[in-house]
């Protein structure tokens, strides 16, 4: 915890243990860091998990120009013209040109990127919600409780509020969890 986050739904009479903190961190790390990559697995889609970020970051924040994708994706712009061509390639993004400036081409999801996203989202929240129906209703009140604590946790926090799960298949815009 940095000291710039005070601890959330806490008071000062309540310290809080730095160890415990730290364990819960390192449980929940390696919890989500498994999911991902099960849900990864889980999605069945033909794409690297980089086109699939690439993709998931034009439909969230499209249509973008390749330079605003590459700082969005932390990449260099050859990388993201790469990533970007191969999604073209599949016919999952299209390069459009602005009406104001010629020069400037921005990449916009089509139909068929919004659809393999749709149906990879769908396969994931299957899975995951026939291993969740094992469970005892206080334990997914529990679970949707921590799903809206990591949330808030993320809120000020750059690098998690671009609305992408952690499987990057953009999710987050305006859909449910």
């Amino acid at each position: 915890m940095t000291p710039s986050h005070a601890p959330i739904g806490s008071d000062d009479q309540h310290p809080v243990d730095t160890d415990g903190v730290l364990a819960v961190a390192a449980a929940l790390r390696l919890g989500t860091t498994r999911l991902a990559r099960r849900l990864r697995r889980e999605a069945d889609v033909d794409l690297t998990p980089s086109l699939l970020s690439a993709l998931s970051m034009v439909y969230l924040h499209g249509p973008l120009t390749l330079g605003s994708l590459a700082e969005l994706e932390r990449v260099t712009p050859p990388t993201v013209t790469k990533l970007i061509g191969r999604l073209e390639d599949a016919q999952l993004v299209e390069r459009e040109c602005d009406p104001d400036d010629r020069r400037i081409h921005r990449v916009a999801i089509t139909g068929a990127g919004e659809a393999l996203l749709a149906e990879s989202r769908e396969r994931k929240n299957a899975w995951l919600a026939d291993r969740l129906a094992t469970l005892h209703a206080r334990d997914l009140e529990c679970l949707r409780r921590a799903g809206d604590l990591i949330d808030r946790v993320l809120a000020d926090d750059a690098d998690g509020a671009d609305g992408a799960s952690p499987s990057g298949d953009g999710d987050g815009r305006g859909s449910p969890r």
